[in-house]
């Protein structure tokens, strides 16, 4: 591995999902690290943590900023279910764009030699048809979620461009694991009361990634030099049908899924009168990733397989 040198990270959102599991990975292997949080509340015991506030175009950072000369990015505003805000987009470019590049512009200013943003493969788009989505395809984003974060894009590769600062993007789809948020908590909660599940039908491919691995590629982002200003997509490069994703989960639960064949057709009537045929082209659809290129300018390797 071509090496990079660091001191001190900056890790933002540390008391989110993957921001616990990522300090305590730094934590483990001696790394000087920082975590930010909201309040002092959300502080993770025993992780070293300085509050703020905000994420927004105004938040003052500089004093999180001392000393570090690496910023893994993960705070943000993330989608939420049955958010009924009325300007959806207008919420997420305050926090998922304006307030990613005023960290990365005070950083740029305090030193900082990398800043590691995670984006979402939503940038690309929703749905695949067979071909898996690149690094280097044409953004499509379909939501505003994945606007913002696709704006935020385009603006820390300005500030590179202009700034010492090198700028690493990660693009990851959906990630999993014990007591994860979001619809795979959903998907645990229904296993864990053994609720049947409708999903015994559907034969799709969907790219997705465990909490171990993105933690370990961000890891590995920190550390190699080759990552510098580099545009990433991650997954467990072993794509699963939405069956075989539930099946999952109920294996990191300890508990066997009840699920039950529907006609594919009457899936889609029964999400679409419910008003949630988002939700149906994420469960029922096709979205895979072609992570060769991220595998081999790191020389990386998932760590763990949803095989095992």
């Amino acid at each position: 591995m071509d090496q990079r040198k660091y001191n001190k990270i900056l890790v933002t959102g540390s008391n989110g999902f993957v921001g616990k599991a990522l300090c305590q990975t730094l934590r483990n292997r001696g790394d000087n690290y920082l975590g930010s949080v909201r309040d002092k509340a959300l502080a993770i015991k025993g992780q070293d943590y300085i509050i703020v506030e905000s994420l927004d175009a105004n938040t003052d950072w500089r004093k999180a900023l001392d000393g570090c000369d690496t910023v893994v990015h993960l705070a943000g505003r993330a989608h939420i279910l049955n958010d009924n805000i009325a300007d959806p987009l207008a919420a997420f470019r305050l926090t998922n764009t304006q307030g990613t590049l005023n960290l990365a512009e005070q950083a740029a200013e305090c030193g900082v030699s990398r800043f590691i943003f995670l984006s979402s493969i939503g940038v690309n788009g929703a749905v695949t048809s067979g071909i898996p989505y690149g690094s280097n395809d044409s953004p499509s984003p379909h939501s505003p979620y994945a606007i913002s974060k696709l704006e935020a894009e385009i603006g820390l590769r300005g500030i590179a461009r202009r700034t010492t600062l090198d700028v690493v993007i990660i693009r990851s789809p959906a990630i999993y694991g014990k007591n994860a948020p979001g619809n795979f908590g959903l998907i645990q909660k229904f296993i864990k009361y053994g609720i049947p599940l409708p999903f015994g039908s559907i034969d799709n491919k969907r790219s997705l990634v465990a909490i171990e691995n993105i933690v370990s590629f961000i890891t590995v982002c920190i550390e190699h030099q080759r990552a510098e200003n580099e545009l990433f997509l991650v997954s467990d490069d072993h794509d699963l049908s939405t069956l075989e994703i539930v099946e999952l989960m109920g294996k990191l639960i300890g508990k066997k899924p009840k699920t039950v064949k529907l006609p594919l057709k009457l899936l889609w009537c029964i999400f679409t009168i419910l008003g949630k045929r988002k939700a149906a082209v994420s469960l029922m659809s096709d979205l895979q990733l072609d992570v060769d290129r991220s595998r081999e300018l790191l020389e990386w390797s998932p760590p763990f397989s949803p095989r095992m």
